[in-house]
């Protein structure tokens, strides 16, 4: 199959603004987005992205592809239309090509305390949970931290204080894990930063993920729990 690709390329501090680059390329039926990145890159070596698993686990080539945040190592060539333009995840500064600083995404995951919260003796084995206080957890655990969705969402663009859905979704689930201890302290970290209610519901987080998340859900979720708790 020939595609003919349309990737747009920055290097800040050597070029004025992003510009767009073509390349055409024979496929093969089988490959995904990421192949023809790497076919391309044998062309041209000066072109940057991420990727490392290819398994759609590491959430590394999430890129956005003919307008949509999709990772590259998941997006079947033959799915897509005979011309493929590419350009990185919007909302983050631009480190290179394809590549973009999320520093400020693992920052706000960081704030919401990403893990268990134990006030109480460790047991003896694991700290049990049941089926159901388990099923619980499902829909939020699958978050590859890929930003997909954070990038997508209007308010992250134009308020750099608001936490995003990536952050709000980590949030979600320890709040959710019949296991953890620290219900106050999650409480007192929501409430002291902007997001649990700047989020205006639009619900491109949802689209954009490409796990079928629904980030939306969870800051529902989040809220739902707030103010029925308001008073602990």
């Amino acid at each position: 199959m020939l595609k003919r690709f349309i990737i747009q390329r920055f290097l800040p501090g050597r070029d004025e603004k992003p510009y767009w680059q073509e390349y055409t390329l024979n496929c093969d039926p089988s490959w995904v987005v990421l192949d023809a990145l790497e076919a391309i890159r044998r062309q041209d070596p000066s072109l940057v992205y991420r990727r490392a698993c290819r398994h759609g686990i590491c959430g590394s080539c999430a890129m956005n592809i003919n307008g949509h945040n999709r990772l590259a190592c998941e997006t079947r060539i033959a799915a897509l239309p005979n011309v493929i333009k590419i350009r990185p995840l919007p909302g983050f500064p631009i480190i290179r090509d394809l590549a973009v600083d999320m520093k400020r995404l693992y920052e706000n995951v960081a704030y919401v305390k990403p893990y268990l919260i134990i006030h109480s003796p460790l047991p003896e084995k694991e700290r049990l949970q049941s089926p159901d206080e388990r099923k619980k957890l499902d829909g939020l655990y699958e978050c590859i931290l890929c930003g997909s969705c954070t990038s997508a969402c209007p308010t992250f663009w134009a308020n750099k204080g608001f936490l995003g859905p990536t952050a709000l979704l980590k949030a979600c689930l320890f709040f959710m894990d019949s296991r953890d201890e620290g219900l106050k302290e999650r409480k007192r970290l929501l409430k002291a930063k902007e997001g649990l209610w700047e989020c205006h519901n639009i619900a491109n987080c949802v689209e954009a993920c490409p796990k079928g998340l629904n980030p939306l859900r969870a800051i529902i979720t989040l809220r739902k729990k707030m103010l029925k708790k308001q008073n602990d």
